[in-house]
């Protein structure tokens, strides 16, 4: 194995081991583990309009414990959450039956998920293009998932920290692969349980 496999291997164990390390308490964020009602409808106000009717098929990419992939689910939509984190894919699993929701998880990259090219009606992915080295050939990865007609849903943000990618930044990404781009700024506290002040938003690409 090449010097540079053996670097991106390390890397993917790296971030398997420290989200498995995150698992046990990542739902304690409240747009996590949308457990607070209140946050739960944000979301679901938020996303349930931007979809086709259900049973779309949606894939939920570094779905982390499945909170967005069962609140779809609940709804009617055929979804398929992925992570490469197993102890995040086996909370989403303990959810699932524990609520008694239909939804398929695996455990993978998100960069690369297990799914056939055009095979998903939706993409959705939530705070995850930002952490790649080169996100561009990632979201062509997604968008090569999609059907025709199929939407794509990133939830990203520029966090107070100095990560993350900016608005303007994601939306010249998705334009170089997509003509239709809207993007819609989510600096409401009732989507994260508490104010914030970096930039979160929402970007919503469709054919």
């Amino acid at each position: 194995m090449s010097g540079g496999s053996d670097r991106l291997r390390s890397m993917s164990d790296e971030t398997r081991q420290y989200w498995d390390e995150q698992a046990a308490t990542f739902d304690d964020e409240a747009d996590h583990g949308l457990r607070d009602p209140a946050v739960r409808r944000a979301w679901a106000e938020l996303l349930l309009p931007l979809l086709p009717a259900a049973p779309a098929r949606v894939a939920d990419l570094g779905c982390g414990t499945g909170s967005l992939s069962l609140l779809l689910a609940e709804a009617g939509y055929d979804v398929h959450g992925v992570d490469l984190s197993p102890r995040m894919i086996d909370a989403a699993r303990a959810k699932a039956v524990a609520t008694g929701v239909q939804a398929r998880f695996s455990v993978a990259d998100a960069a690369v998920p297990p799914m056939e090219p055009g095979s998903v009606d939706v993409v959705l992915v939530r705070h995850v293009l930002w952490a790649f080295e080169e996100p561009a050939d990632v979201l062509v990865s997604w968008i090569s998932l999609l059907a025709p007609g199929g939407r794509l849903l990133l939830v990203e943000g520029r966090w107070s920290t100095g990560a993350g990618l900016a608005a303007t930044d994601c939306e010249a990404l998705v334009r170089q692969h997509r003509q239709q781009v809207r993007v819609q700024m989510l600096n409401e506290p009732s989507y994260w349980g508490k104010e914030v002040t970096d930039e979160r938003y929402l970007l919503v690409s469709s054919h």
